[in-house]
């Protein structure tokens, strides 16, 4: 999933070219230890996030950079684009046809089941809208940027019940709600999911049933009065992100992964979901090293 330093990967394959066999094993868990950067490209048929559909039923490119600045603190990029021009439907209405975004985090891995993470999100306008702020400072009400701060938990790894969780509330940028004479005020939207995590063939003789997963999720925005969740209830609690994801990874050597994914979505909201529908179908494939 990750790649050395270039003198590193210079200096194995050195080695390796001379025939150096007794310490190539040791030589190479150092290596391992050494590894900072990750690189990872995703392509998916659409972008689905908490069950809201950014960008319509176009495919998209997803590109993940994270660096590991020193053990348990990593700094990170996460890029989206569905290459399309226009902002709106032809509706004029419904906007995020065309849609990108960049987004910078920082996470650090509190124990082995706790990580804390603070993101950046970033999601210009593919063309100018009047209202709209794209400028990257702006976190004002009508800017294109929000700052999401995250627990997640994961015992997916040496614990009996391998379920995760993840608590998510916006802490700045375009998180506003506003009162009876139109002013803003923080809304501190909340996002509640919880996730399971079930490897059933692990132990089959088939081996073509290895590496994978089953993960039935279940999110809800608990305050969406600032209608940031633009395809959720604005008045109360709603069940956003009902996804069972079903996994395969491949091991294409030499350090690169291919997982394939299906993930079935059902978005449970009352209102706002009349445009895009309730239900989803997202398959992707990933290439990691």
């Amino acid at each position: 999933m990750r790649i050395h330093r270039n003198n590193w990967i210079l200096i194995f394959g050195l080695l390796s070219a001379f025939g150096f066999s007794q310490d190539d094993q040791k030589l190479k868990d150092t290596l391992v230890k050494e590894k900072k950067l990750s690189l990872n490209v995703d392509i998916i048929n659409r972008y689905l996030w908490r069950g809201q559909c950014w960008g319509g039923d176009y495919a998209a490119v997803q590109p993940t950079i994270e660096y590991e600045i020193i053990p348990k603190l990593t700094l990170g990029f996460w890029g989206t684009t569905n290459f399309k021009k226009e902002y709106f439907y032809p509706d004029g209405a419904t906007y995020y046809k065309g849609y990108q975004e960049i987004d910078f985090y920082v996470s650090y891995q509190i124990n082995d089941f706790l990580q804390f993470q603070l993101w950046n999100y970033y999601w210009p306008s593919v063309s100018k809208v009047e209202g709209v702020s794209n400028k990257f400072f702006d976190f004002g009400p009508a800017s294109s940027q929000t700052i999401d701060a995250m627990l997640c938990f994961d015992f997916s790894e040496g614990y009996k019940y391998p379920f995760n969780a993840v608590v998510s509330t916006f802490i700045g940028g375009n998180d506003y709600r506003y009162d009876e004479n139109d002013n803003p005020k923080r809304n501190y939207t909340t996002y509640l999911e919880l996730g399971y995590t079930f490897n059933l063939f692990e132990n089959s003789p088939c081996k073509q049933l290895h590496n994978i997963s089953l993960a039935p999720a279940i999110g809800a925005v608990l305050n969406n009065e600032s209608e940031y969740y633009s395809f959720a209830d604005y008045d109360k609690p709603s069940l956003v992100n009902l996804s069972f994801k079903a996994t395969k990874e491949f091991d294409l050597s030499n350090g690169i992964s291919m997982p394939v994914s299906l993930n079935y979505i059902h978005n449970a909201a009352s209102a706002n979901t009349d445009f895009f529908g309730k239900n989803f179908l997202v398959a992707g494939i990933s290439f990691g090293y």
